[in-house]
This record gives structure tokens, C-alpha cells and sequence, in this order.
């Protein structure tokens, strides 16, 4: 196992994640995201399965970087067995109160974190979620508000670059590994009606086109459905209608695209 621990500041508000496998091609871009920030006293965490090409060497160019600035900057390298697996390793690593997931083709805005930690700080009630905007490929932007009448039939929030309450993790567990795509739909479907979220109606993310819910979208509708089946406890019935719904809207979206 390769492990290094590098710059622990103390208790950081937040801790942000990314995983990675072979990402040399855009793990910069996300590293230098988190240095470019606005504000520091956040903890950054990269989790790498074991990559075989220059990642780590990217990864380890940043250290006196971070140094600098004085922030919080730990990665492990080591093999395995997804993302939500990865994801977990993250989380027993971070000491943060709020634990954010972005990934290594994903870059956060220069105030992002600065815009979260005003909202952090301003919570008067219990909030489990707290979500943004963000932009897809194109320029197009994904948001929406958050209601269980809407989301218990599929992801209608932007999970990338959103920060969980750490107490969710301990009272609904970490992420179930069986899960290698839509593992972030079912860790929030858990608390039903009882999930409480809060909108940061700003752009805050610029999501990568190389994720690999982008690429396996047949997968993300199955694993979609089997998690509103099992988790949401969803009618079996509805759910599958659901899915192939989804699937023929996907081949029409394909054929158009094909023909433009």
C-alpha cells in the first residue's frame, strides 16, 4: 500500500474528496481548482486506485503548493473496488463536519467553497444536503430544489461538488459498495421524506464529460431503478416503467444527435 499524510492543519469545517484512476489528463485541472480558491482552512483529500500512468506524480507536484497556502492536503494510493469504495476511504480519512465528493475531470468555481461555508454558517435548523448549480458540457446548467415527490423517481439534484453532513454518515452509514455507478442516488434515498436539503442557487461546479456515469448510462438507469426499489421502496412497477421510459428517451436523444 502507498500512503502519505502530508500538512494536517487541525479540525477543518469542510473536507473536499476527489478519486482517481489514470486521470493525468485532468487531475490538474481539479487540483488546481481547490488551490485557486478564495478561501483556505478546508482539507483536501485525493483517493488514486492504484493509477498506472503519471497521476501520482501530479498529485505529489502539489504538495508544497498547498503548503503554502496552508492547507489541509492528504492522498492515498491503492487499489480498489469502485468508487463507492474509494469514496469510503475518503470519508475515514477527512475530520471535516461537511464532506464534499468532486471528480477528477471536475473543477470548482474560484468561490465555491467561500459560498458553502457562508451557507454552512448561517444553518439554524438541521440540514443533511446542501447542493448548488452547476454547468455541463455545452454551457447548459443543472439545478433544481429539492423535493421527495420528485427525486424518489429519479436524481433531480446535482450531487457533484455537494457537501453531506457528516452526522448523515453516522446515522445512515457510508456509501453501500455494491453500488458502482448510483451510489450517490441511494446514500441520499435512505432518509426518504426526511432528507433535509438546502439550494445554494449558484454555480459553484464545471462537471467533466469523462465521468463514468456518462459513459454507462444503460448501467445508471438499472442501478437507479434498483435503488428506488430497495431503498426507496418504490412499486416494482412504477420503477420499471420508469426505467424503460428513461431508456427510450435516451436511444431518441441518440438517434437526433446522430442525424444533427
Amino acid at each position: 500500500m502507498d500512503y502519505f499524510l502530508k500538512i494536517d492543519m487541525g479540525v477543518p469545517l469542510v473536507s473536499i474528496i476527489t478519486v482517481c484512476f489514470n486521470s493525468e489528463k485532468t487531475i490538474q485541472k481539479t487540483i488546481q481548482s481547490l488551490l485557486n480558491q478564495s478561501v483556505t482552512g478546508f482539507e483536501y483529500i485525493l483517493v488514486d486506485g492504484k493509477s498506472k500512468d503519471s497521476t501520482i506524480e501530479i498529485i505529489k507536484s502539489f504538495e508544497n503548493k498547498f503548503k503554502e497556502k496552508g492547507i489541509s492536503y492528504k492522498w492515498i494510493s491503492e487499489k480498489d473496488t469502485g468508487i463507492y469504495n474509494a469514496f469510503n476511504k475518503g470519508i475515514n480519512l477527512s475530520k471535516g463536519k461537511w464532506i464534499s465528493f468532486l471528480g477528477s475531470d471536475d473543477i470548482y468555481l474560484k468561490t465555491a467553497i467561500e459560498m458553502y461555508k457562508t451557507q454552512i454558517n448561517n444553518i439554524s435548523t438541521k440540514i443533511d444536503f446542501i447542493h448548488s448549480n452547476l454547468t455541463v458540457e455545452k454551457g447548459k446548467t443543472f439545478s433544481s430544489s429539492w423535493k421527495w415527490i420528485t427525486f424518489r423517481r429519479k436524481m433531480t439534484i446535482a450531487h457533484v461538488g455537494g457537501f453531506h453532513n457528516r452526522n448523515y454518515f453516522t446515522q445512515y452509514g457510508l456509501f453501500n459498495e455494491e453500488y458502482k455507478i448510483a451510489g450517490d442516488y441511494e446514500l441520499l434515498l435512505r432518509a426518504k421524506e426526511k432528507l433535509k436539503t438546502l439550494w445554494l442557487n449558484e454555480n459553484t461546479v464545471i462537471m467533466g464529460n469523462d465521468g463514468i456515469s456518462n459513459n454507462q448510462i444503460k448501467k445508471v438507469y438499472l442501478e437507479t431503478t434498483k435503488a428506488k426499489i430497495e431503498t426507496a421502496k418504490i412499486n416494482v412497477m412504477i420503477s420499471k416503467i420508469d426505467y424503460f421510459t428513461w431508456m427510450f428517451k435516451h436511444k431518441i436523444k441518440t438517434l437526433l444527435n446522430a442525424i444533427t
